[in-house]
């Protein structure tokens, strides 16, 4: 049902998806949909949940041991780099189903309040890394937490990711060194 509701999302868009049509797709009796999801909104923080992890497991990404291996990695630029790799991944998860909740934030209020959640929680994460270069003294010299939190957020937003992997074509190789390289350029003395 689920893989049903992300294709008639990603090929409709929020507004034009229903239950109904998310049920027919699926095969999956629409009374069932309202009782798993509650809502439209529900199947599609569903469906992005489970991008954003990369499973259904109730484990928190930074829990997770790529993300791990990467903060607790002694070298600054490879812990950049690693966290890079796991942010990558997710981008490459969420893709379409992002872009449709970007696009129902602008009429739903639902839709903004949850954007607004995985936004803070993306910048959480992030914090860490900027956190955890901070603590072993890795910012350069006048680079401020707050503003290497910014220019994090900025670089691995999933809009950078689909403008250079999906619309310009980059190879994720390519975008995971272009987004290492200028956060360490950015961020490291």
């Amino acid at each position: 049902m689920i893989d049903a509701a992300r294709r008639e999302f990603a090929h409709h868009g929020y507004t034009a998806t229903t239950i109904e049509a998310i049920s027919a797709a699926s095969d999956v009796p629409a009374a069932t949909i309202y009782r798993l999801f509650s809502s439209k909104l529900g199947i599609l923080k569903g469906i992005l949940d489970t991008a954003i992890a990369g499973d259904d497991e109730a484990v928190a990404v930074l829990d997770r041991p790529p993300a791990r291996q990467a903060l607790g990695d002694a070298d600054p630029r490879q812990r950049i780099s690693g966290f890079v790799g796991v942010t990558a991944a997710i981008n490459a998860r969420i893709g379409s189903v992002y872009r449709v909740l970007a696009a129902a934030a602008d009429a739903e209020p639902g839709a903004r309040e949850l954007l607004d959640a995985i936004d803070g929680q993306r910048a959480r994460g992030q914090g860490e890394l900027v956190r955890s270069l901070a603590r072993d003294a890795a910012l350069r010299p006048g680079l401020r937490s707050r503003e290497a939190g910014d220019i994090v957020h900025a670089l691995q937003s999933p809009e950078v990711y689909r403008m250079l992997v999906v619309d310009r074509g980059w190879p994720p190789a390519r975008y995971e060194r272009w987004l290492t390289d200028t956060l360490a350029a950015q961020l490291l003395p």
